[in-house]
């Protein structure tokens, strides 16, 4: 596995310290961290999941309106912040890898390099948002 770039490790160290509830991905959208925090949001620890791919957390936690329609994963806050390189901000419920429904707020904003570079996005979470 390649090296993270330093910034997303610096962010980890962060996030670690940290009692909000964050998601970092790296440029391939790729959760590649979350703190312990979120992992009462996520339904796992991340020493039981790892990293998990784009594709494996885009089909498991599906994301839902207050009315119950599926929310296409382009408008969420982190697709947002990964195509965009914008801060995003959405309130909207998913199930966690427990079968647990969660209601959530959304704060996501694209992480940059040295020049500008790319690096991933960040994902910070309050719960019971939605209302």
């Amino acid at each position: 596995m390649p090296q993270k770039p330093v910034e997303l490790i610096l962010m980890q160290q962060l996030a670690s310290c940290l009692a909000v509830p964050m998601l970092l991905l790296d440029p391939a959208g790729n959760v590649v961290f979350y703190n312990e925090a979120a992992e009462r949001l996520v339904g796992r620890r991340f020493e039981e999941t790892g990293a998990i791919p784009r594709e494996e957390w885009v089909s498991v936690f599906t994301p839902v309106s207050e009315t119950g329609a599926i929310i296409p994963f382009e408008t969420l806050p982190l697709a947002i912040a990964m195509r965009e390189r914008r801060a995003s901000h959405l309130a909207f419920r998913f199930r966690n890898l427990a079968g647990q429904e969660r209601r959530i707020e959304e704060t996501a904003f694209p992480l940059e390099g040295q020049g500008g570079r790319f690096v991933g996005a960040v994902a910070m979470i309050w719960e019971g948002g939605g209302q």
